[in-house]
């Protein structure tokens, strides 16, 4: 249905027929992605989007920005209900791809990633001021400038869903209080500029070198702090102090096309607008990571919080304490958490929820299915309980098929950690799924794990996912 939705739309913008319609990766939202292709070899990018609102608001803001000669892809045609539109095809080189090299070491960028990323912040100054005025907020959805209230919903975001999922103890009037001051100080450097709200080097096209900027439907009227912030303190980006000193500058230069401001009256209100954004993404990664479980984001807590880190020693809460109080918990949970960086790593997971993901970029490891062995979810006494209580384990042990499923698998495991050992690797990932990622996958994911560190007496990284527990066996 939704293909033919496509192609209908794309021979009513260019009359003639898609030949091919091909489904991209998703993103973080619950839109999906086409690529559709003509005779001619010519493509172009297919949306459909769950909102019509949200969609209607980035084909606005799209042609508006177009018309203002910002770098944003050509949208060509939507269908009546909004649901479906397509757009210029930019490729599937992001900046975040062409600077992975930096990245994935350590935050040591080359001159070519650095000029990249200073290309794409001088060029920030022309989106906020250039893509500001009414012809652009009476668009922007859900709402047409960054409130009080949306501040606060933020920092609530931050409270309930990273904090209280961490078990840190905090006095919920003071931090609240804390919370109230700290939107005041926000709220007090609003402007009349266009607020990106998520400009990151994820939503950065290279069309032939050049920047192009997606994804800019949730921007809104407020102030130039938060874009810089937001993108200088990525924590997958891992930029370095002194880059992004380097590019606060590159930023500041192409700024004074706009408005004259010294360095030393900028980054005052940008360290305001750090922490802001650093609260604000660890409410993100702990609903997406630390609740529903998804690797990607419970990475991005450990560099998140080094950069919180870091923002406490600047000075950046002591208008704050009882946020400045649960940040250092913060900080001490984080430190008190197993490290899963390289190494052997044993999972237990669900499979409807997904395979895990492998973070190393060696890709590949050994993925089991248990759902051939019987299943104590079957059985009311034994469904609230796991893989690792002691009447799921006789269950199993007792039934055997589980205990006949590992010991073929014991010596595919050995020959490999020998191997290993024997040459050196940093990686080793096995995983174990069965239906809830409870019984089955946890008994064997545990069994696994143990067998390898008590033959081979090697460090052993041991996750099961959809239990939320992590442990480190040494």
């Amino acid at each position: 249905m939704e293909e033919e939705r496509l192609k209908s739309l794309f021979e009513e913008c260019f009359g003639k027929s898609a030949e091919t319609v091909q489904a991209l990766p998703g993103a973080g939202s619950n839109r999906k992605y086409y690529r559709l292709t003509d005779a001619d070899g010519k493509s172009t990018i297919g949306v459909v989007g769950t909102s019509a609102e949200e969609n209607n608001a980035f084909y606005a803001l799209a042609e508006t920005f177009a018309e203002r000669e910002l770098n944003v892809p050509k949208v060509y045609g939507k269908t009546e209900d909004g649901l479906v539109y397509l757009q210029e095809d930019l490729g599937d080189t992001a900046l975040f791809d062409a600077i992975k090299k930096g990245r994935e070491s350590g935050g040591a960028y080359s001159e070519e990633e650095k000029a990249l990323i200073a290309k794409t912040i001088s060029m920030l100054p022309a989106f906020q001021f250039d893509g500001a005025g009414e012809g652009v907020f009476s668009h922007c959805y859900p709402q047409r400038e960054m409130d009080r209230v949306s501040v606060m919903f933020d920092l609530n975001y931050f409270k309930y869903n990273f904090l209280k999922l961490t078990g840190i103890e905090f006095n919920e009037y003071k931090l609240q209080a804390d919370l109230e001051v700290l939107a005041d100080a926000i709220i007090a450097e609003s402007g009349d500029t266009f607020l990106y709200r998520d400009f990151q080097a994820r939503n950065v096209m290279l069309k032939n070198g050049k920047p192009m900027f997606i994804d800019f439907q949730g921007g809104r009227k407020g102030p130039i702090f938060y874009d810089v912030a937001s993108f200088l303190w990525q924590a997958s980006a891992k930029f370095s102090d002194e880059l992004r000193d380097e590019m606060v500058d590159v930023y500041l230069k192409s700024l004074q096309k706009y408005k004259s401001m010294s360095r030393e009256e900028f980054m005052p209100k940008l360290r305001l607008f750090v922490l802001f954004r650093l609260l604000q993404v660890l409410g993100a990664y702990g609903f997406r990571g630390l609740w529903e479980k998804k690797k990607h984001f419970v990475d991005s807590i450990p560099p998140a919080v080094g950069n919180l880190k870091k923002e406490l020693a600047l000075g950046s809460c002591d208008a704050y304490p009882t946020l400045k109080d649960v940040c250092e918990q913060i900080i001490a949970w984080q430190d008190k958490r197993p490290k899963a960086r390289g190494g052997i790593r044993v999972y237990s997971f669900s499979f409807k929820k997904g395979i895990p993901q492998d973070s190393t970029g060696n890709g590949g490891g050994y993925v089991f299915d248990c759902r051939g062995s019987n299943n104590p979810g079957r059985y009311d006494e034994y469904k609230p309980l796991t893989g690792l209580d002691k009447p799921v384990i006789d269950f199993l042990e007792e039934d055997g098929e589980i205990v006949t499923f590992l010991e073929r698998i014991y010596p595919i495991a050995d020959f490999h950690v020998q191997r290993w050992l024997d040459r050196g690797f940093e990686d080793l990932m096995f995983c174990f799924g069965c239906t809830g990622g409870r019984h089955r996958s946890v008994y064997s994911a545990q069994h696994l794990a143990e067998h390898i560190h008590d033959k081979f007496g090697v460090e052993v990284y041991l996750c099961h996912r959809e239990r939320g527990i992590e442990q480190l066996l040494k």
